[in-house]
Order: structure tokens, then C-alpha cells, then sequence
């Protein structure tokens, strides 16, 4: 989700609309053949938790946690897997 919008309202999210620190659900994976099949590799299923560590410097790739390991996706790769709407994360130094 470009920085200028809040909107979290809206029905359908991406992996590509979270922003670092918040984690959600994957409920779908789109496409086809390989792309898919290696998606699913990774750990990118149904029903999985993803976790936003962090962007690149210009916002390309993006570093997630899923299953317990750091995979990094293209945004438009993120683009394909449909999520749950985001919760917000505290990081553990923030609570101190």
C-alpha cells in the first residue's frame, strides 16, 4: 500500500499492502505453474502466518518471516498472495 493511503478498510489485502511490523494470514496464493510452485516452497501456504520484517531502501525487495525463515520477495511477487486484513506488531525493544 503506497505511504500516502490508511485505508485498511477495504476487502482484499496483499502481502505487497503490509508495511513493516505487522503480520497476518496468507488465504490464497494467485497464479500459476512454477512462480506458484516455488511460493509454496518457501512456506507461503494457506493459513500461514507472514510477519513484515523489513523493506529495502527503495522499497524493493521486501523481507518477511514465514515458518521462521527470512525470505525476501519482489513486491510485485507480494502482489500475489492474499492476506488477511494486518495486525500491528510491537517489536520487543519498543515495550521497554
Amino acid at each position: 500500500m503506497d505511504e500516502k493511503s490508511n485505508d485498511w478498510d477495504k476487502e482484499v489485502y496483499t502481502l505487497r499492502d503490509y508495511r513493516e511490523g505487522e503480520k497476518g494470514r496468507i488465504i490464497d496464493i494467485k497464479g500459476r505453474g512454477k512462480f506458484r510452485t516455488r511460493l509454496i516452497e518457501m512456506g507461503f501456504v494457506k493459513g500461514e502466518e507472514v510477519y513484515v520484517e523489513k523493506y529495502a531502501p527503495l522499497r524493493d525487495p521486501i523481507e518477511f518471516i514465514v515458518k521462521g525463515y527470512h525470505v525476501s520477495l519482489r513486491r510485485e511477487e507480494a502482489e500475489n498472495i492474499i492476506m488477511t486484513k494486518p495486525e500491528k506488531l510491537e517489536k520487543e525493544d519498543e515495550k521497554k
